[in-house]
């Protein structure tokens, strides 16, 4: 029903006008008594088989969904009983920002793809904490939290430092997000030495904020564009520091291979891309991270995933976790469905 009908019919609009219209009836329509056990039956697969341990935590079953989707967490509990087994909320900064101009989101329908420079549009890091006291046992919460776009790269540490401590009480685990292409200078974050001065101090927050207990588990989002000399400092990064893992990938800068007009992409301008043309790409990351890591950390792995059988790539690769985000737009929430059930053993 979703493609053949629901998803033309929404593709006629702007994608975030359709994204805030679809929030608004799934909220609503989740209030209405029977709608919620009715969604449930429909679309989750809850078996033993799907638990996954990762990094400490016990998932009911190993598909996310990604953060930017549900990024004041707005929505978390809605999107739970579509069948994913944890949700990522973000990417969350300390002050609200509106971020960049609109238009920011794009469609590439012929690469089933994306392009976005939202530039984290957010209600702030306090404003998402309040929503999330009110959340239910069971479903995993991750809390992806960035930098505001003027704070300079020298200060950034102060930024993730504040909406660590914001929503310590209210996630399971963290994402720090260093490779959004969205806000200008991020990703220079990623290079070893600013990136591993960060991560201690986050860290040790963490440990601080934990009071003798276990500390949540902290994960670091990479972007897909790295190079192999890049990946090897990441892995390297992330043992030294004492990361739970790494979350692969988020949306690449390359343009290559699209089936969508040159002169339309140009058009579109600055954003990053997600979807189909990432799967490779993201899929190789993560083999290359796994293959240097050795089971020493956690990966999760995300980009490109349209169908059950590009999950099952991602965790043949090495991943222990998959995301969704734009195949979860364009294949509906049956793809849900249908990856759990070829995961059940």
């Amino acid at each position: 029903m979703y493609r053949s009908f629901l998803k033309p019919l929404l593709f006629l609009f702007d994608p975030e006008q359709v994204h805030h219209a679809v929030f608004g009836i799934l909220r609503n329509g989740m209030r209405i008594p029977i709608v919620r056990p009715l969604v449930r039956s429909m679309y989750r697969v809850d078996d033993p088989g799907l638990k996954r341990t990762v990094a400490g935590l016990e998932f009911p079953n190993p598909v996310g969904l990604a953060a930017g989707f549900d990024k004041d967490a707005r929505l978390y509990r809605e999107l739970g009983d579509l069948g994913f087994g944890f949700v990522e909320i973000g990417t969350v900064t300390p002050r609200p920002q509106a971020g960049n101009p609109r238009p920011r989101l794009f469609r590439l329908p012929l690469d089933e793809a994306l392009i976005n420079r939202m530039g984290f549009n957010n209600a702030g890091a306090t404003a998402a904490a309040e929503r999330l006291r009110k959340r239910r046992p069971g479903l995993i919460i991750g809390g992806n939290i960035g930098k505001n776009k003027d704070t300079p790269n020298e200060q950034a540490v102060n930024d993730y430092l504040l909406c660590l401590e914001a929503l310590y009480p209210v996630v399971d685990y963290f994402v720090v997000n260093v490779s959004s292409p969205n806000t200008p200078g991020l990703r220079a974050l990623q290079e070893k030495e600013p990136l591993l001065a960060i991560l201690r101090q986050l860290m040790k927050r963490c440990s601080d904020l934990a009071k003798g207990g276990k500390a949540r588990p902290v994960f670091l989002k990479i972007a897909p564009d790295l190079s192999t000399e890049q990946l090897d400092d990441i892995v390297a990064v992330v043992l030294e520091a004492g990361l739970a893992g790494v979350i692969a990938s988020n949306t690449t800068l390359d343009r290559s291979g699209l089936k969508t007009a040159s002169e339309q992409v140009e058009a579109i301008g600055a954003g990053g891309l997600s979807g189909r043309p990432l799967t490779r790409k993201s899929t190789a990351v993560i083999r290359h991270i796994a293959g240097r890591a050795q089971k020493r950390f956690a990966i999760i792995g995300v980009g490109g995933i349209h169908s059950p059988e590009e999950a099952q790539e991602k965790l043949d690769a090495g991943a222990d976790l998959v995301q969704l985000y734009t195949g979860f737009i364009y294949e509906g929430p049956g793809l849900v469905k249908r990856i759990l059930r070829s995961l059940v053993r």
